[in-house]
């Protein structure tokens, strides 16, 4: 395994941070609309910078993270479930590299060439 690489397994560090995106998707949708402003309310933005830290403690920092942040700041877009899909790439893309570094399909040599040294 690469020194750089992050496994992150669907332990309870995954857990809770699903738990936290889908919670914080559901204040945004279900209740913030009724009692504040919008894009440009306080709270919406305060909860915002909350997850992106929570989620790139639990998690460590990802990209993904960063359009599901700033796409929260455009009026409309608020109502897309983002940091859920953030999470949910985050653990599959984590998901895809373990395989790769643990010797699955495709994880052949560029040529092929088998022959013992």
């Amino acid at each position: 395994m690469a020194d750089d690489a992050v496994k992150i397994t669907a332990g309870p560090r995954l857990k809770i941070a699903m738990m936290i995106a889908v919670a914080a998707d559901v204040l945004q949708l279900a209740v913030f609309p009724y009692f504040v402003e919008g894009a440009m309310s306080p709270a919406d933005d305060i909860l915002d910078l909350s997850v992106a830290g929570i989620l790139a403690y639990l998690l460590g920092w990802h990209w993904e993270f960063m359009p599901s942040f700033l796409a929260k700041l455009v009026p409309g877009v608020d109502m897309i479930p983002l940091w859920t899909i953030a999470v949910a790439n985050v653990y599959r893309k984590s998901r895809q590299m373990t395989v790769r570094m643990e010797g699955g399909p495709g994880t052949e040599p560029a040529g092929g060439d088998k022959r013992p040294l």
